[in-house]
């Protein structure tokens, strides 16, 4: 009698690895598709986090006067979101990808965990373009990094994986229930606005904090800022709780991907 896996015996890594081939064109494809058919191609990838800076730099900046630990509003807010496009990128691709390739899903034999880990690839080369945008940026205002940047890809792997983790388990999630891809880009947008992206948290009560911290991409934040600037203000227990949610989050999103992976071709 076979019976399906659960657990961490259902976490075969090592099927995945001999379905490679397939993750690396599935992550192609990915890259070539997003942006076909749009004026200005590309370009978005440079222009999107520009524009939420932007926005954030006036609304935070300028209109709130929130602190920014004596850094340029725009620039602040730029390094913050680097994380930011890390986690919700990996988070809404993911969270769709089985929908999106339902026709493949319901044909093929092949380990799912590929088509939203498949997503995670075309976010590095937004995060790379970005951090490469960064550099003009800390030369016009005259910001030197230090030996933190070192420190800065570990912060930037932790969003991936928040992302991911929280991608899987929405991915699943939404195959059965529809309403899940209409509700996650709501919370996905409430948490833009309560992390500190666009502000430091020095101006928090401290009475507020304990609480306000307990959103793990809060910590990640102030850790890849004050890597990237080498200033700023970090809650240093908090970051390595945060770590420890954004493992705990991926290792639970795999698991529950994989124990409702036998019903995705039923009902999808």
């Amino acid at each position: 009698m076979i019976r399906p896996e659960s657990g961490w015996a259902a976490l075969d890594v090592r099927e995945l690895w001999r379905f490679r081939d397939l993750l690396l064109t599935l992550a192609a494809r990915e890259v070539k598709l997003r942006y076909r058919q749009t004026a200005l191609g590309v370009a978005w990838v440079v222009l999107q986090p520009l524009l939420t800076s932007g926005i954030f730099t006036v609304v935070f900046g300028i209109i709130a006067a929130l602190p920014t630990d004596g850094l340029p509003p725009f620039l602040f807010s730029y390094a913050g979101l680097l994380g930011w496009v890390a986690f919700s990128n990996t988070l809404s691709k993911g969270g769709t990808s089985l929908v999106g390739n339902a026709h493949l899903v319901s044909k093929v034999y092949f380990p799912r965990l590929a088509l939203p880990l498949s997503t995670v690839f075309s976010t590095l080369i937004d995060v790379g373009v970005a951090l490469i945008v960064m550099v003009p940026l800390m030369v016009h205002y005259r910001i030197a990094p230090g030996m933190g940047v070192m420190l800065a890809p570990v912060w930037l792997a932790l969003f991936l994986m928040l992302g991911a983790g929280f991608g899987l388990l929405t991915s699943a999630l939404t195959v059965r229930y529809r309403d899940v891809q209409y509700i996650v880009p709501v919370l996905v947008m409430m948490l833009q606005y309560i992390s500190p992206f666009g502000y430091s948290t020095e101006r928090i009560k401290p009475s507020l904090l304990q609480w306000y911290m307990l959103n793990p991409l809060a910590g990640l934040t102030e850790a890849l800022r004050w890597s990237l600037l080498g200033r700023g203000t970090v809650h240093w227990p908090y970051v390595w709780y945060a770590a420890a949610v954004s493992v705990l989050v991926l290792v639970a999103g795999a698991i529950f991907f994989k124990r409702m992976e036998r019903q995705f071709a039923d009902i999808i």
